[in-house]
């Protein structure tokens, strides 16, 4: 993995306030001690969750979206770490193995690419080689018994997640053909045709190749939806989504409605959760929007989604704490902290 860079024990305890009489779960969360032998350490850790970063936002560029989704990464390790460490989640369940680091990529394409066309062809370029990187370290994580925390980044490594994965749950024996199915919390559907790769046509890419099974989106913005993508939603039995107009304006269902549908929509199989950010109202992404969907409803549909035993992984995307316009959010490190929080909290039981 040319681009990863692994923590150690000083990485993690450099970002956690350690304080008399508490313990935080910087103080308790696992890292690799030998990162030579990767995937032997891996398969023996006792840890059921690896969390890792893709801070990049050149996914996002590739498909003509404002910058910054490189920009959560630490604040939300920041605050994760500094969660208290107690009965509700210690922290020992969790190995935190590091970060991708794409500035390479970034830079040549900043430095030597001219005029936006030559720029976006280059970005899409490089979300290829980010797919390569994201998919190779999913699959080891799946093949190893061990379920994926992917803190993004664009929405464009749902697909290397939902590939990487399947491969490794098919090679660790746990299903027949190398497919899942996706849940999605979602302003857009991310199911735009196959131009290239960004951060909008992930899942297209993954249901055309045949990693993704069966997909279902709540949450989908009306005036953001495509034609053509509602008539393949419309016509394909394998695809379904629910809109934000149909929860909130029409009250066919309400939120936690949404979410059981969509969940029993992909319950015959391994589920892959993803959340982008930007579906919550107010909140800073590449698409920020004053209409969406409260925080802690994001936390209960995560809450609700997690709750299965069979988990492929868990991708929350497109937060960003400062966007290449200047506009900045502080909070959403802990923002992300709560959704991930939630996510391990909700499978305790269930071991």
């Amino acid at each position: 993995m040319q681009h990863f860079k692994f923590y150690n024990k000083q990485d993690i305890l450099y970002l956690t306030r350690i304080r008399r009489f508490e313990t935080k779960l910087g103080e308790r969360i696992h890292v690799l001690t030998d990162k030579e032998q990767f995937e032997e350490k891996l398969h023996k850790s006792p840890c059921q969750y690896v969390l890792f970063g893709i801070p990049e936002d050149i996914g996002v560029k590739a498909n003509y979206g404002k910058g910054g989704a490189d920009s959560a990464w630490i604040p939300f390790l920041s605050a994760f770490l500094n969660i208290q460490s107690n009965d509700f989640l210690s922290g020992e369940e969790i190995l935190l193995l590091g970060h991708f680091d794409f500035g390479d990529l970034q830079y040549l394409i900043e430095n030597h690419a001219h005029g936006e066309e030559e720029k976006i062809d280059a970005y899409r370029h490089a979300v290829v080689q980010i797919d390569e990187e994201v998919e190779n370290l999913a699959k080891h994580i799946s093949a190893a018994g061990k379920i994926p925390i992917a803190i993004g980044g664009g929405h464009n490594n749902a697909y290397p997640l939902i590939k990487g994965s399947a491969k490794g749950l098919l090679k660790a024996g746990r299903i027949p053909l190398a497919q899942i199915n996706v849940v999605n919390l979602d302003a857009h559907t991310d199911f735009r045709p196959t131009e290239g790769r960004h951060s909008g046509n992930g899942f297209r890419y993954a249901e055309e190749d045949g990693y993704l099974q069966k997909y279902c989106v709540v949450g989908v913005q009306e005036n953001y939806l495509q034609q053509n993508v509602w008539l393949d939603f419309v016509n394909n039995p394998f695809l379904d989504m629910i809109t934000f107009e149909d929860i909130f304006l029409h009250e066919k269902r309400n939120f936690i409605q949404a979410v059981a549908h969509a969940c029993n929509f992909i319950e015959d199989n391994f589920r892959g959760i993803e959340l982008d950010i930007d579906v919550i109202a107010n909140t800073l992404s590449s698409a920020v929007s004053p209409v969406g969907i409260t925080a802690t409803q994001a936390r209960q549909y995560i809450n609700f989604a997690a709750a299965d035993k069979h988990i492929a992984y868990l991708h929350i995307c497109e937060g960003a704490t400062q966007l290449s316009d200047g506009r900045k959010n502080e909070e959403m490190g802990k923002l992300i902290s709560f959704l991930v929080s939630d996510f391990v909290k909700s499978r305790i039981d269930l071991r």
